[in-house]
C-alpha cells in the first residue's frame, strides 16, 4: 500500500527528477540484460549448445566454463540430464510469464501436461517437492489463462496443472500420518514412509505447506491439504521454548528438540515466511499473531545492532555470531508487517556484505567482518534481490535500485559462462563452480525483473481485474496482491474465493456448464470501491453496472483503493505484497 507524506520529507522536484532518471537508467539497464539471462539459461538455442556437454554429466572441480543446469532432486542420486531439464521446467515456468515471454510459458505448459508422473519408485524431500511441484504447478495453473493457455470449462477450480497438483500433494500426505501431525522429511512417492525413514526433521520442513496447501483446498474443495499443514503448524508452536523460540530440528514422533539452536536463517527461515504469508493469504488472524509473538522473542533474543545471531533456544545465549544469506528474506518479510524501519537498516547491514565481495557468502562471521571457512560461495541466492524488491515497492528508496544494479553487474561479470551463469564457489577470488542452481531462474532473475519492471501485472494495485464465471459464480481473478511462495511461485489470493459452493443455494453444475459455453470470453468491469462482503458476494459489480462493457479505469472512485483506514483485520486488502496492522 502506498503511504502518506508523514513518513519522511517530500522530496523537491529537482530530486525527484534526479530520482527518477537515475531509476530510468538502472532499470532499462537490468531489464535488457535480465531478459538476455533468462533466453540464455532457459531458451531452447542455448540448450541446443549445451547439449553435447550435458552429455558429460556433472565433473565437481572441472575446468570446463560451461554449466550442467544440474539438480539434485532425490536424495544420493546423480540425477539423469532429462530430469534435471524437467525440474528447471518445474521451477522455471513462471519467468517467461512475468518477463513477457508468454509463448515460452505455453510450450512448458504443453511440456507438463504431456510428461509428468508421480508414480515412480522415488524417495523424494516432503519440503521440496511441495515449495517446487506444488506451488509451481498451482501457480503455473493460476497464471495459464493470463498467458493464453486455452482453459478448461469450470477453470480455475479444475485444469490439467490443478490436478497435476493435486496428484503431487497426495503423494505427500502418509508423511503427515505421524502422532504429533509434523511430517518426516521424506516419503517415497509409490509406498509411502519407508519403515526406517528417520523422524528428523528440520522446522522449515514442517512449517513450510500452509500456502500451497490452502490454496489447493480452496481451488479443489478438498479440506484435508489445508488441516495438515495448520497441524504442522500449531505442533511447532505449541512445542516452542519458555522464552518464544523454536529450534533447528524436532523429532516428529517424541515432538522433542534435536538441535537447539534458534534463528531466522537455515532449517527455521520458511516456518516464519509461511505464517506471515499465510495470513495474508487466508487473512487468518491466529497466523499472524503466532509471528508477531514470534518477532518479539527473535528481536529480544537474537537481534544485535540489526544484526540476527543463532542463540540457544531455552536460555537465549549466543551459539552462532553468524549471518547466513539465506537470512537476507527477513527485511522483505519484515517490509509485509509494515515494519520498514527496521526493514531498512538491516537490509544496509546485508548490503555492506554484498558490496564486500560481490554477493553474499553462505555464512558471514559478524565480529570478524569476512567470510567463514568452507561457507565462501555465493550459488546466485535471491533472497536479498528479494527483500529489496518488497522493500522497493514499499518505500521507492534509490538505494534499492542501486542494490539491483550492482546485483546483475556482479551476475554479468563473474558468473556469466557459455551455456549459462555458474555458481561462485569462492567469492574471495570468484572462482566458479561446474553448477547452475534452478532457483537462479525460478527466484534471482524474478526478482531482480520486478524490482525494475513497475508496470509488470505482478504489481497490479487493484485498480482493475477480470472477472471470469466458475461453477460457482462469478469471480474475481488478476487483481494484484499476488502471494509469492517460498520458491518464487506467485499466487493470487483471489482465486481462492472461486471455488466454494454457496450454502444458501446449491448451483448444478451440468446447467452451469451449458451457461458457460455461451459466453465468449471473460468479461471486466472497474473497481468503484472496496467493500467489506463475504465470499461469493464481491463477485458481483458493486456500482450495479453491466458487466458487458469494456474495461474501465477506476480513477474516477471517490473512494481511494490504496487507503488504509482503520478496520478490522479480516477486511484489510493486502496490495503490493503489503498488510498493515491495527496499530500502523
Amino acid at each position: 500500500m502506498t503511504r502518506g507524506n508523514g513518513c519522511k520529507p517530500a522530496r523537491g522536484g529537482a530530486e525527484l527528477r534526479a530520482h527518477a532518471l537515475r531509476r530510468r537508467r538502472h532499470g532499462a539497464a537490468a531489464l535488457a540484460v535480465l531478459r538476455a539471462v533468462a533466453l540464455r539459461a532457459a531458451g531452447p538455442r542455448g540448450a541446443r549448445r549445451c547439449r553435447p556437454r550435458a552429455g558429460r554429466g556433472f565433473v565437481p572441480g572441472a575446468g570446463a566454463r560451461h554449466v550442467l543446469p544440474r539438480l539434485r532432486a532425490l536424495p544420493g542420486e546423480r540425477v539423469p540430464v532429462r530430469r534435471a531439464a524437467a525440474a528447471h521446467l518445474r521451477r522455471a515456468r513462471h519467468v517467461g510469464q512475468i518477463l513477457g515471454n508468454v509463448t515460452e510459458f505455453q510450450r512448458v505448459v504443453t511440456v507438463l501436461r504431456e510428461g509428468l508422473d508421480f508414480d515412480i519408485d522415488v524417495n523424494a524431500s516432503v519440503f521440496e517437492t511441495n515449495i517446487r511441484v506444488v506451488g509451481g504447478l498451482l501457480s503455473a495453473h493460476l497464471l495459464s489463462k493470463k498467458a493464453g493457455v486455452e482453459v478448461e470449462v469450470g477453470w480455475p477450480c479444475s485444469g490439467p496443472l490443478l490436478r497435476m497438483a493435486e496428484e503431487a500433494a497426495r503423494k505427500l500426505l502418509p508423511a503427515f500420518q505421524t502422532p504429533t501431525g509434523m511430517p518426516y522429511g521424506t516419503v517415497n512417492l509409490l509406498h509411502g514412509v519407508n519403515p526406517g525413514e528417520t523422524p528428523v526433521t528440520c522446522t522449515a520442513g514442517i512449517g513450510t505447506f500452509i500456502v500451497e496447501f490452502a490454496t489447493l483446498s480452496h481451488l479443489t474443495g478438498d479440506p484435508v491439504f489445508e488441516d495438515v499443514a495448520r497441524k504442522a503448524l500449531k505442533a511447532l508452536w505449541k512445542n516452542r521454548s519458555d522464552i518464544g523460540l523454536v529450534g533447528n530440528h524436532i523429532d516428529v514422533v517424541t515432538a522433542k528438540w534435536v538441535a537447539q539452536d534458534a534463528g531466522i536463517g537455515a532449517g527455521v527461515d520458511s516456518y516464519f515466511e509461511y505464517l506471515v504469508k499465510g495470513a495474508i493469504l487466508l487473512q487468518d488472524k491466529e497466523l499472524m499473531s503466532m509471528f508477531l509473538e514470534y518477532n518479539k522473542a527473535i528481536k529480544n533474543y537474537t537481534k544485535f545492532d540489526d544484526w540476527y545471531l543463532w542463540v540457544q533456544m531455552y536460555k537465549g545465549t549466543v551459539s552462532m555470531p553468524v549471518f547466513q544469506s539465506l537470512e537476507a528474506y527477513w527485511p522483505g518479510l519484515q517490509s509485509l508487517i509494515g515494519d520498514v524501519d527496521n526493514a531498512m537498516r538491516t537490509f544496509l547491514n546485508y548490503y555492506t556484505v554484498w558490496k564486500q565481495f560481490g554477493g553474499l557468502p553462505e555464512f558471514y562471521n559478524i565480529p570478524q567482518g569476512y567470510t567463514v571457512d568452507k561457507r565462501e560461495g555465493y550459488p546466485l541466492r535471491p533472497e536479498l534481490i528479494e527483500s529489496a524488491m518488497y522493500l522497493y515497492r514499499a518505500t521507492r528508496d534509490p538505494i534499492l535500485l542501486e542494490l539491483g544494479r550492482d546485483a546483475v553487474e556482479s551476475i554479468e561479470k563473474i558468473s556469466k559462462v557459455d551455456c549459462g551463469f555458474a555458481t561462485i564457489k569462492d567469492l574471495r577470488d570468484h572462482r566458479l563452480d561446474n553448477r547452475m542452481e534452478s532457483f537462479f531462474l525460478a527466484e534471482t532473475v524474478k526478482y531482480l525483473y520486478l524490482l525494475f519492471d513497475p508496470d509488470n501485472f505482478i504489481h497490479n494495485d487493484g485498480s482493475d481485474f477480470d472477472v471470469v464465471i466458475t461453477p460457482y459464480g462469478e469471480c474475481i481473478l488478476n487483481a494484484g496482491g499476488y502471494i509469492f511462495n517460498t520458491e518464487a511461485h506467485p499466487i493470487d489470493p483471489a482465486a481462492l474465493h472461486c471455488c466454494r459452493k454457496r450454502k444458501e443455494e446449491q448451483w448444478e453444475v451440468e446447467d452451469l456448464m451449458r451457461e458457460f459455453y455461451s459466453l465468449q470470453k471473460n468479461k471486466k468491469f472497474p473497481l468503484k470501491q472496496t467493500s467489506d462482503c463475504g465470499e461469493g458476494e464481491c463477485a458481483k459489480d458493486p456500482t450495479g453496472a453491466s458487466l458487458g462493457g469494456k474495461k474501465r479505469n477506476s480513477k474516477k472512485s471517490s473512494h481511494s483503493l490504496l487507503s488504509c483506514p482503520s478496520q478490522s483485520f479480516n477486511s484489510k486488502l493486502a496490495v503490493l505484497g503489503q498488510v498493515f496492522l491495527d496499530n500502523t
